[in-house]
């Protein structure tokens, strides 16, 4: 009986494993196909190093229909232009002054410290585009950029703050918060920088995780209804599946019972053949054709392999899977399946290495 319950639960478990696999499939190529995750990372950037749109608007988006609905085919793109030549050798100087630019009259110069932080970076960006893919900066990455644009300045540290003060950039108040911190020491002042980028990164990968998890779980709905998934049925057929197989496999070994007492069972699960079918050739049947094998055959489109090897065929199931779909007695399942899958693969196949006793080696 424990291996019965055993079963039930790795069968469950991958069940879910499989489908949160191909919601992570599909929000993926979802994500690359869009370049969410580099404009949301580079309009994070924007609003950090430039202060947000030309509109006085932040670059980063307040809710989930923006990131996902308006982000994507937004004609305002926050990534710089991708450049297939490598860095320049020399770092030419913030074009600012800042006692002229702070006088009452002087206009706020347009610089675009995006484009030269990305000047700094752009010899890990891959030509995929008119944009960069850049989507991930390793802290040491930036830190080194800012240190190269600190070495630019005549003043050092002093001058790039206060030219980014003079144009009004948020970076300015960050990088002198850093630099008092390191008491004037520059080796403490880029490990401050890389220290600071590394929080920052952690808190924006904190909030695409909060509208990416909304995504995965419309994702999540969309499958399952597609699958027509109904966990608490499918847990069902695991236990009589193999309860069904431990009688056979009694019989078989000299147990109690008889091959006769299971044969309205085995009519009933070969229904394929017909009500007259051998007992033998469907228990063959059922032993070939196990409830983990058939966890998707109540799909809309479901894909059948015939036993002799031949051509795979796909089968429309329109009807049937409709009123799977408008049958109350399924809502339940599918349910419990939608809020099975935002645990996400890594629990489940964490879960699944826990049941078998399977550990990772090295």
């Amino acid at each position: 009986m424990i291996s019965v319950y055993a079963d039930l639960a790795i069968g469950l478990v991958l069940a879910f494993l499989l489908l949160s696999l191909l919601v992570s499939g599909v929000n993926e190529a979802f994500v690359r196909l869009l370049g969410i995750r580099s404009k949301f990372l580079w309009a994070y950037l924007r609003d950090t190093l430039d202060g947000g749109s030309s509109e006085g608007t932040s670059w980063i988006p307040s809710k989930i229909a923006d990131v996902f609905a308006k982000m994507p085919f937004s004609k305002n793109d926050p990534r710089p232009r991708h450049s297939p030549d490598p860095a320049p050798p020399v770092v030419a100087p913030m074009p600012v002054d800042p006692a002229t630019v702070l006088a009452a009259e002087a206009p706020v110069p347009d610089v675009d410290m995006t484009e030269r932080l990305y000047r700094r970076l752009q010899e890990i960006d891959h030509p995929k585009g008119a944009r960069t893919t850049i989507s991930d900066i390793p802290p040491e990455r930036f830190s080194g950029a800012v240190m190269e644009l600190v070495s630019a300045e005549e003043s050092g540290v002093e001058g790039l703050i206060a030219k980014l003060e003079a144009i009004h950039s948020p970076l300015a108040g960050h990088l002198r918060g850093v630099w008092k911190s390191a008491e004037a020491d520059m080796e403490k002042f880029r490990a401050g920088v890389e220290a600071w980028f590394d929080g920052e990164m952690q808190r924006l990968s904190g909030l695409y995780r909060r509208y990416v998890k909304w995504v995965v779980f419309a994702l999540g709905v969309v499958l399952t209804l597609l699958f027509s998934m109904d966990a608490l049925e499918y847990g069902k057929t695991l236990l009589r599946d193999n309860a069904f197989r431990a009688g056979v496999a009694a019989i078989a070994g000299g147990g109690e019972g008889s091959l006769a007492a299971l044969e309205e069972e085995l009519k009933g699960k070969c229904t394929a053949t017909g009500g007259d079918a051998k007992p033998y050739e469907c228990v063959t049947e059922v032993f070939s054709s196990p409830a983990l094998v058939k966890i998707f055959d109540n799909a809309i489109v479901s894909i059948t392999v015939p036993p002799d090897g031949g051509d795979p065929s796909v089968n429309w199931n329109g009807g049937v899977w409709w009123d799977r779909l408008i049958t109350p007695g399924h809502w339940p399942g599918y349910l419990l399946t939608a809020v099975a899958l935002l645990f996400g693969a890594p629990f489940w196949w964490d879960v699944l290495r826990r049941i078998t006793g399977f550990r990772n080696r090295g």
